[in-house]
């Protein structure tokens, strides 16, 4: 009895100790996790690539926890950026070009970017086969964003290089809210519609209208969203900062090398009320114009293009040095 004793301690001993070891190796564990404050513009499948590292777990491999906000805007998501509530933004570089062309010399710059091309489709109320923008949107009208906005000044752009000027041989409406787009364009005698991803398809599978093109592809690439933060922020972080450019391009290469279903599934997580079905239909439009940026280094043609865009539309007066708002010193690495 005693003997039995004796080795029932020990065990018990083991096994308190074994408690004891998991319970400060998952501390510490935990003490190495990194919270990220990310705010995003807005939540949308055009930006799979953050999602699926959310998802699958990328990001947690690298030690980094993302706690996301929705700015709801480019304007609010700088502000939380200058306030300090966001560690990360992810947003239209136009907004640091902007705040660097007003002389200002203390702000965010773009470390990373996540999309290449505007990843917005051109729907039409009528079947039209063989679509020129010139040809067709000439007396037409076209909801296209809000005034101010990349989606709207980079389709303005399009149009332009083609002859077509708002209020002259077309119709630009920038006048209409992003969220109320659709039921506008429903309820008016607009003859077209821009709209992303997954609104698109669903738009044309309920029978409401049909694909006439991909903004993104007559655009060419432009830089259209980027992952900014504080020039302070990154040097402090660098550690932290490569982890999460790695996870998003691990992400990129699972969506790349996965069927459209299987990046549907692990992107479901992330948009309630939405199918299967449709965020596949969603990855493959994507997939399609080639939106995801294979690389998260911003190139300078590329940016001089968004730069065009801009000036085009009468934000920016002037050129902005490039070195002045990218630092790739990180997204080269990877």
């Amino acid at each position: 009895m005693k003997k039995f004793f004796t080795l029932f301690c020990a065990l018990m001993f083991c096994c308190f100790s074994s408690l004891i070891f998991i319970s400060c190796k998952s501390q510490t564990d935990d003490s190495t996790v990194k919270t990220v404050r990310l705010n995003e513009v807005t939540h949308s499948v055009f930006y799979a690539p953050l999602y699926v590292a959310i998802n699958l777990g990328y990001m947690e491999e690298n030690g980094i926890k993302i706690e996301l906000t929705n700015g709801g805007g480019s304007d609010a998501s700088m502000t939380a950026l200058l306030s300090g509530s966001a560690d990360i933004a992810l947003m239209g570089p136009e907004t640091v070009v902007y705040v660097e062309s007003s002389g200002s010399t203390n702000h965010p710059v773009v470390f990373g970017q996540l999309t290449k091309k505007d990843g917005s489709f051109l729907i039409s109320k009528t079947k039209i086969d063989n679509f020129d923008w010139k040809t067709h949107l000439t007396d037409k009208t076209a909801i296209i964003g809000r005034n101010g906005g990349l989606p709207a000044m980079t389709f303005e752009w399009i149009c332009n290089n083609v002859g077509l000027y708002d209020s002259i041989n077309t119709t630009l409406d920038t006048d209409t809210a992003f969220n109320m787009m659709v039921s506008v364009f429903e309820a008016t005698d607009a003859e077209f519609c821009t709209m992303f991803e997954p609104t698109a398809s669903e738009f044309v599978a309920a029978g409401k209208g049909y694909y006439v093109g991909s903004v993104g592809e007559y655009s060419g690439e432009i830089p259209y969203t980027c992952f900014m933060a504080y020039p302070s922020y990154i040097s402090e972080n660098q550690e932290l900062v490569t982890g999460f450019l790695s996870a998003v391009k691990k992400a990129y290469l699972y969506i790349t090398t996965h069927s459209s279903t299987e990046v549907a599934e692990a992107l479901l997580p992330s948009f309630d009320g939405s199918t299967v079905d449709s965020l596949a239909i969603a990855v493959e439009s994507y997939l399609e114009i080639d939106a995801w940026a294979n690389s998260p280094a911003m190139t300078k043609d590329s940016f001089n293009r968004l730069l065009s865009v801009l000036k085009n539309a009468g934000t920016i007066s002037s050129d902005v040095e490039f070195s002045k708002v990218v630092d790739n010193s990180i997204a080269n690495q990877i």
